[in-house]
């Protein structure tokens, strides 16, 4: 149960990149935390890291891409007489490729992961936050929010899916006592494009210069502090996604589409 007197936050996703860091963020400013994402040895090893600095950590591994997971991750907290103040949504998957030749295996597990998941998440863990009147959600989305993404069609809509929910939900909650966030990470330094099979893309070549996850961790809890709604990490991301979501689809989805694009 939650003895300590820090608030508790719970990152998904948080076993490597930016779930990472936004763990460490969040243990630097005062938070305990509760780790969970499918690979439980990296979180084992953060978690120590972080006791040895006098934070309270818990490990709980769970797959989000399978169904249920979200309720069962719930459970699970209540069963452990852990009370979420601060819920960070990090966990995404991507997925490379023309549409009609992903996997459908993998196309489920991004709509599981980025969307029903983080749903559901939220929905169970809202509630108490606002018989509360305080708690804090960061939702991370991305640049690719503000675009359609041809060649990661399903990653880039998904994204556009938690920017449209999180702006809502911060809206209807803004006399509740809970704030939400919602992250926009550009191209991270991550495991990300190996993992989407967009490593060998022009974007993950040519944008060799990536935003180390350290710095959007910082930027992100910033805004989650600040009560910011979102909050787009960098200047360059901040002109891209301007530019995706003001300027003639006829001109930006060819370019993302080359920018995908393995040759």
């Amino acid at each position: 149960m939650n003895n300590s007197p820090r608030p508790l936050a719970l990152v998904t996703g948080a076993s490597s990149g930016i779930g990472v860091e936004i763990a460490r963020t969040l243990a630097q400013s005062g938070h305990d935390l509760v780790l969970t994402a499918r690979r439980a040895a990296p979180m084992d090893a953060l978690a120590a890291d972080l006791r040895a600095g006098g934070v309270e950590a818990t490990v709980i591994a769970a797959d989000l891409a399978a169904d249920g997971a979200a309720a069962r991750l719930a459970d699970d907290l209540a069963g452990r007489g852990l009370t979420v103040d601060v819920l960070v949504n990090n966990a995404g998957l991507g997925g490379a490729g023309r549409f009609d030749r992903q996997d459908p295996v993998r196309v489920h597990e991004m709509v599981q992961v980025n969307i029903v998941a983080l749903t559901e998440l939220t929905r169970l863990l809202l509630p108490g936050m606002v018989a509360r009147r305080r708690g804090k959600i960061m939702l991370v989305a991305s640049t690719a929010a503000f675009q359609p993404g041809p060649r990661m069609a399903v990653y880039f809509a998904s994204k556009a899916y938690v920017l449209s929910f999180g702006e809502a939900l911060a809206y209807e909650l803004r006399n509740t006592g809970v704030g939400v966030t919602v992250l926009c990470p550009g191209a991270t330094e991550s495991e990300f494009f190996v993992v989407a099979g967009a490593d060998h893309s022009l974007m993950a070549r040519k944008f060799r210069r990536m935003m180390p996850a350290d710095t959007v961790a910082r930027l992100g809890c910033g805004a989650l502090a600040a009560g910011r709604r979102v909050i787009i990490a960098g200047a360059r991301n901040r002109l891209m996604a301007l530019a995706g979501r003001f300027a003639p689809h006829f001109l930006t989805l060819p370019v993302t589409e080359r920018l995908m694009a393995e040759d």
